[in-house]
């Protein structure tokens, strides 16, 4: 593995601005920027067509699957014969699979997926927490989906509601412990920007190595 390859998984609540968090690491350090198209990359290691991985995906979020069981992630993929192989279990399998090849061969930034918990034996693996005050996701939400107070509420309720659940399904641990990440880091507070180079002046102080 080069020494010089770091992956930044970010873990973010609705509206605190995550994603573009990522986007603007990836663009500022010139590397992937992983969340669907890890999809793409398990269907081509696994075999299976992606609209199978992606229809899974979507089937995960419409059960209470999260809320009555557990499938803490242990690296065991399910052999094709089984009748599970399509599976939202197995979906995590593969795309854990794939991140952990990406981290022997590239640097880059993952979107959710809980990837802090796959790749938490890597020591060139920075777990990210984002969040941002119930005010400002609130206010972020609304200019995106231009709708009322209420639609804009239930909508980042049922997405932290969701994360969470998938959070703990595949992993064990809660969502929101700040035990599980390295950072920790208040969107409101220190801006998308600030966001940024907090991340990076991490990781060159952790590995030692110059990323900006």
């Amino acid at each position: 593995m080069g020494k010089d390859y770091f992956a930044i998984c970010i873990t973010r609540t609705c509206g605190s601005g995550g994603t573009e968090i990522g986007k603007m690491l990836s663009e500022q350090l010139s590397i992937d920027l992983y969340d669907r198209k890890l999809l793409r990359l398990a269907s081509d290691d696994s075999g299976i067509n992606e609209k199978l991985f992606a229809k899974a995906d979507q089937d995960t979020k419409k059960t209470l699957l999260y809320k009555v069981s557990k499938a803490v992630y242990n690296g065991e993929k399910i052999p094709p014969e089984s009748g599970n192989f399509l599976s939202d279990r197995n979906l995590f399998e593969y795309q854990a699979k794939v991140l952990r090849g990406l981290l022997e061969k590239e640097s880059f930034v993952v979107l959710g997926r809980a990837a802090d918990f796959v790749l938490k034996d890597k020591e060139n693996a920075i777990s990210i927490f984002l969040t941002a005050s119930p005010k400002a996701c609130f206010k972020r939400e609304q200019e995106i989906m231009q709708t009322d107070e209420l639609g804009v509420n239930r909508h980042i309720k049922s997405i932290n509601k969701y994360r969470s659940e998938y959070y703990k399904y595949h992993t064990g641990n809660k969502w929101k412990n700040p035990e599980n990440y390295d950072l920790c880091l208040r969107t409101d507070v220190l801006g998308y920007q600030g966001c940024v180079d907090v991340i990076c002046n991490y990781i060159e102080t952790r590995l030692g190595i110059k990323v900006k």
